[in-house]
């Protein structure tokens, strides 16, 4: 199977960070995961992501600023991934550019639902996934 090509996470709870990793890797993305927004904006300057998981609350920096950051030089989809569930927060998510928003705690088939939404998946793709379901 084909990569889908690479997903940065950018989420500072390690077990969190390492279930995102695991899930997208089953999915057929190559993951680059980071712990805070300054290696996350970086990261996304330098490897030119086709997806981006973005945690609003980081310890070093708003996740709406990292993703006002990764927009100017990145057209990848921007997946919120956050435990702000107020609309508020979604609002403001949204307008920030981001492309979904998911809250946690959440299942992985809405993760797969949102990514497979922004990355459509290729006809290998959708069929390891369907061998999984």
């Amino acid at each position: 199977m084909g990569s889908r090509g690479l997903c940065l996470v950018i989420e500072d709870d390690r077990d969190i960070r390492g279930l995102l990793t695991l899930i997208l890797t089953r999915v057929g993305f190559e993951v680059h995961a980071v712990a805070n927004g300054v290696e996350g904006v970086a990261a996304a300057w330098e490897h030119h992501p086709v997806l981006v998981t973005v945690d609003l609350n980081l310890p070093d920096m708003d996740g709406l600023d990292v993703a006002g950051y990764i927009r100017k030089r990145s057209e990848a989809p921007l997946l919120f991934i956050t435990a702000r569930a107020e609309v508020d927060d979604e609002m403001a998510g949204m307008a920030s550019g981001a492309a979904a928003y998911l809250t946690k705690p959440f299942r992985p088939r809405q993760l797969i639902e949102a990514v497979n939404r922004l990355c459509p998946a290729g006809p290998l793709t959708a069929h390891f996934q369907d061998q999984r379901s």
